[in-house]
């Protein structure tokens, strides 16, 4: 029995938990105690999973000394500008050895650090490991089949913690591509917003789908010049991920996407989801990883400007159909490569 604390209490927080509490003790940590113990005695959490019943097994909890004092695994799920702070407030009351995963999707600002080296820089001598794939709460939540792949350089650390996550409706895979997870994971986030502004002015399956292909090849590129493989990239935590959050309404980047493509200013479509929509955060980072490395990112460039207010989701859009033209497989490497050296 594998006892797991689970670090913030959002939608997807809490659905892992939930998912997870099937398997063995499992905790939540949340922010605010009030919420806390909604989740703990009531069951329920209001502010990010209304109307969903949680299981009874799963306890929750406003202190991260009691959260992660006496468990086998920490899986951390609050929002990546967030993760390196508690990492840092729970830091003396792990115990060492004790693996840590990160549920996020995006990159530091400022950093342009991968949450799993965020954690390996403030946790040293932790395995560390990322769990992502197209996992959209609600579907989850409801026992609809799904998959993901857990990402850790050390596979006997992973054999284990995949046995530990996996359930009936919910399949785990092992992948040690650390970087191609990361990567395509945080930049689908980015071509997501740029699939729904193009959904927003309803320019038809056609717009979506190439908006989704060209994604997954600058996803690629980004990937592999840090480092990682680009079969990754075709798998669960590239293509799979792009999919899903480039067409389904239950995703807060493909929402905000839509309502930027209609013209909604930035600050009131993010007040109105009351969520963290981390593809906003990540072009930007994205960018600069582009122009350190020499790899295109146009995707992320032209929603990172939409994003900061400095031209339309239509004149972003006509920016990308009017580059230069090139072959469909320019910049694309056949085979990984090293990482560039620091």
């Amino acid at each position: 029995m594998v006892r797991v604390a689970v670090i913030g209490a959002g939608a997807w927080g809490t659905t892992f938990a939930a998912l997870r509490c099937a398997n063995g003790p499992t905790v939540l940590w949340a922010r605010r105690a009030t919420l806390a113990a909604e989740i703990d005695k009531a069951h329920v959490n209001p502010a990010y999973l209304p109307g969903v019943v949680l299981p009874t097994g799963l306890r929750a909890t406003a202190s991260l000394a009691e959260a992660v004092g006496d468990v086998d695994a920490l899986a951390v799920a609050v929002p990546t500008h967030g993760v390196r702070t508690v990492l840092e407030a729970l830091a003396a009351d792990l115990a060492s050895g004790v693996p840590v995963v990160s549920l996020a999707k995006g990159l530091e600002q400022g950093s342009r650090k991968r949450m799993t080296e965020v954690i390996a820089e403030v946790l040293p001598g932790h395995p560390v490991g990322a769990l992502t794939g197209p996992n959209l709460a609600g579907e989850i939540l409801a026992d609809r089949p799904a998959a993901s792949v857990l990402a850790m350089a050390d596979q006997t650390t992973a054999s284990v913690l995949q046995r530990a996550f996996s359930t009936e409706s919910f399949r785990v895979y092992t992948n040690d591509d650390v970087v191609g997870c990361e990567v395509a994971g945080a930049l689908k986030n980015v071509v997501a917003i740029a699939a729904g502004m193009a959904d927003g002015m309803d320019l038809g399956d056609n717009a979506r789908a190439a908006l989704v292909t060209r994604g997954l090849a600058e996803l690629t590129r980004l990937a592999v010049a840090l480092g990682g493989d680009p079969r990754t990239c075709a798998g669960l935590a590239g293509l799979g991920d792009l999919v899903a959050t480039c067409s389904s309404t239950r995703s807060r980047n493909h929402q905000l996407g839509v309502e930027l493509g209609r013209g909604r200013a930035l600050a009131a479509i993010v007040a109105d989801l009351r969520s963290v929509v981390e593809g906003v955060r990540t072009a930007p980072v994205a960018c600069e990883l582009g122009a350190e490395l020499g790899v295109e990112v146009p995707i992320a460039e032209q929603t990172a400007a939409v994003c900061r207010g400095e031209r339309s989701a239509a004149d972003a859009l006509a920016a990308l159909m009017h580059r230069r033209p090139r072959p469909e497989l320019h910049g694309l490497s056949p085979t990984p490569v090293p990482p560039p050296a620091h």
